[in-house]
C-alpha cells in the first residue's frame, strides 16, 4: 500500500479537478504577495497624495473667504458713501453749491394742446458762487495764473478795451463728480 490513504466519493472528484504536486502552490504565492503589497503601498500613496491636495484646497478656500470678507466690507463702506450722497439733506446742499434753485410750481400740457396748473418761475435771488472746475482743481502753489472766476460771469474787461453792449451769461455750471461714483 501506499502512504495516501484512498478518497472515496466527493473527496475523490475534487481531487481529480486539482493538479498533482504540491510544489507548484509555492512558488505562485510570492508574486501573490508582491501584488497584495504594492497595491498596499499605491493605496496608501494615493491617500497621501489626496489629502496634500484638500489641505491646499482647504488653504485657498480660506484665503478666498477673507478676501471676499474684505471685498464685502468695502462694498458696504460705498454703499454708506452713496446713501449719505444721496439723502436729501445732502442733494439740497450740494444743488444749492452748484447754484441751482428749487423750481416754481409746475404747468403740464394736455394731449389737446390746452395748459393745466397756473406755472411760475423759480425764485430769483443771489445765486451763490460757483467756482469753475479748473480753480477747483488748480494745485494752491499757484500754478494756475488767473485768479478763480464764478461759471457764468466774464472778467473785468482790460481798459484798452472797448465797452460794448452787456452780455448775459449762457453758460452753465459743469457738475463736478459726485466723490464715490
Amino acid at each position: 500500500m501506499s502512504g495516501k490513504p484512498e478518497l472515496k466519493g466527493r473527496a475523490a472528484r475534487l481531487a481529480r479537478l486539482l493538479p498533482p504536486g504540491g510544489g507548484r502552490g509555492q512558488a505562485a504565492r510570492a508574486p501573490f504577495v508582491l501584488l497584495v503589497v504594492l497595491l498596499l503601498g499605491g493605496g496608501l500613496i494615493g491617500l497621501l497624495v489626496l489629502n496634500s491636495a484638500l489641505s491646499e484646497g482647504s488653504f485657498q478656500l480660506d484665503d478666498l473667504k477673507q478676501e471676499t470678507k474684505s471685498l464685502t466690507d468695502e462694498e458696504q463702506a460705498l454703499q454708506r458713501d452713496i446713501d449719505a450722497y444721496s439723502a436729501p439733506r445732502a442733494l439740497q446742499r450740494r444743488a444749492r453749491e452748484l447754484g441751482m434753485v428749487p423750481g416754481g410750481d409746475p404747468a403740464f400740457l394736455a394731449p389737446d394742446g390746452t395748459v393745466k396748473g397756473a406755472p411760475s418761475a423759480a425764485p430769483t435771488g443771489t445765486t451763490p458762487l460757483v467756482l469753475a472746475p479748473e480753480a477747483l482743481t488748480a494745485p494752491p502753489g499757484g500754478a494756475a495764473t488767473a485768479s478763480p472766476t464764478p461759471v457764468g460771469t466774464r472778467p473785468p474787461p482790460a481798459p484798452s478795451a472797448t465797452p460794448t453792449a452787456a452780455v448775459t451769461p449762457t453758460q452753465s455750471p459743469i457738475p463736478t463728480p459726485t466723490p464715490g461714483r
